[in-house]
């Protein structure tokens, strides 16, 4: 196992506290990463796998996006009961408990007889992903001030890359071995992750709040009334995440369908292409350190709503898709990472708080783009899909310039 990590002190809400004052080491910041895109992974699997799930078990196209509202939901509910005890337990045995209860509802979602089993597999993986967010939350605590941001940018790179490449392999798998192979492979890798982290993450030692857990709860919705900047940017991740489902959870759709009948492999292999976009916005992590958080936030959001044009055309370029996944991932990205940064810096002894209070907020919006987007598929086609998406791209970015406008906003990010 690790050393604890090099810390000094801080004075934070009038009392000395560890902070670290060391760069954290690059094997860390990797650990971190790959642990996150492991996880957050296991949700987004199925995504690619919709018309084989409802072939199966029988689920019409213009419901099965329940599959993924049905994990987004639970992941909501995990950051809410779950992600606070990151302020008040040890961090690292936790990341590394939940772990191992998650890959044993991968073992169950693998086995899945019927529909009813199915989902309470996916419902249990949905929440213990949020496994992600204490990751997230745990590597801000070890980095230095001075490269927080660049951090959380490499490790929120993992988060996206992970769902990404989540389409990729699963399309893979399902073709070679079939769908059930996805969650059983996935369950291997995520007991093995859980014993490198037991061993390699850094044993720090930070003081904890002595907050029951029906306080560490009522403390999140605190968070939400005193402080604005999280709330602004709960609310532009509410909006960019429901962009960012729409696309990716109704993609299949179109493409599985003639005149492009593509297989899954093909399908799940555009999500390389939108690897390229998140790895792009990692450096808006180093933005938001040089205080350029909101000059990031509103050229992101203004290529999102962009990106839907060249998306509008799939069903006749598939380059064009490809352009549009580019820019639709690099402007999520950029702003995903932009807003933690931001909010990392309101609280430091409440950061795990302060991530589950804006995650549910991300978490809300793949559900809403999960279920309105296939919704919109059988009824109004790819079009309707685009124009919904488009829609929503359009009030993030209004919504950003309303909230510019205010300069106590701005003074305080």
């Amino acid at each position: 196992m690790a050393d604890e990590c090099v810390a000094d002190l801080e004075k934070i809400d009038g009392a000395l506290k560890c902070v670290p004052v060391s760069p954290m080491p690059r094997y860390v910041a990797l650990l971190f990463a790959v642990a996150c895109g492991l996880a957050v992974s296991n949700i987004y699997y199925a995504q690619p796998l919709l018309d084989a799930l409802a072939s199966e078990f029988g689920i019409s196209h213009a419901s099965v996006g329940i599959v993924i509202t049905v994990t987004q939901i639970c992941y909501a509910l995990g950051l809410f009961f779950l992600v606070p005890l990151g302020d008040s337990q040890n961090q690292r045995l936790l990341i590394v408990g939940m772990m191992l209860f998650s890959a044993v509802a991968l073992i169950v979602v693998g086995f899945a007889p019927t529909i009813p089993v199915l989902f309470t597999g996916l419902a249990v993986v949905g929440m213990l992903a949020v496994v992600t967010q204490v990751l997230v939350s745990y590597s801000s605590t070890l980095a230095a001030p001075n490269e927080r941001g660049r951090i959380v940018g490499q490790v929120t790179s993992g988060v996206v890359i992970g769902i990404l490449l989540a389409r990729t392999v699963a399309g893979v798998f399902t073709d070679l071995l079939g769908w059930r192979s996805v969650y059983l492979v996935s369950a291997a890798l995520t007991l093995l992750m859980a014993g490198a982290l037991f061993w390699l993450l850094p044993n720090y030692r930070v003081e904890k709040p002595s907050l029951a857990y029906p306080q560490l709860l009522r403390s999140v919705l605190e968070l939400f009334v005193q402080e604005r900047v999280l709330r602004i940017r709960a609310l532009l991740a509410f909006l960019i995440f429901t962009a960012f489902s729409t696309l990716w959870t109704s993609l299949v759709l179109p493409l599985s369908s003639p005149p492009l009948s593509l297989s899954h492999t093909a399908i799940g292999a555009f999500g390389l292409a939108g690897v390229v976009g998140a790895l792009a916005a990692a450096r808006a992590g180093r933005l938001a350190d040089r205080g350029l958080g909101q000059r990031t936030t509103g050229i992101a959001l203004l290529l999102l709503l962009v990106s839907w044009l060249p998306i509008r055309y799939t069903e006749f370029s598939l380059l064009a898709l490809v352009i549009g996944i580019v820019l639709l991932d690099l402007a999520v990205q950029a702003v995903h990472v932009t807003n933690q940064s931001l909010i990392f810096t309101v609280r430091p002894e409440a950061r795990s708080r302060l991530t589950a209070g804006y995650m549910i907020f991300y978490s809300i919006g793949s559900s809403t783009g999960s279920i309105v987007s296939t919704s919109i598929y059988a009824y109004a086609g790819w079009s309707g899909v685009c124009l919904f998406g488009a829609s929503v791209s359009a009030l993030a970015l209004l919504f950003w310039a309303l909230t510019l406008r205010t300069s106590d906003i701005v003074k305080k990010e």
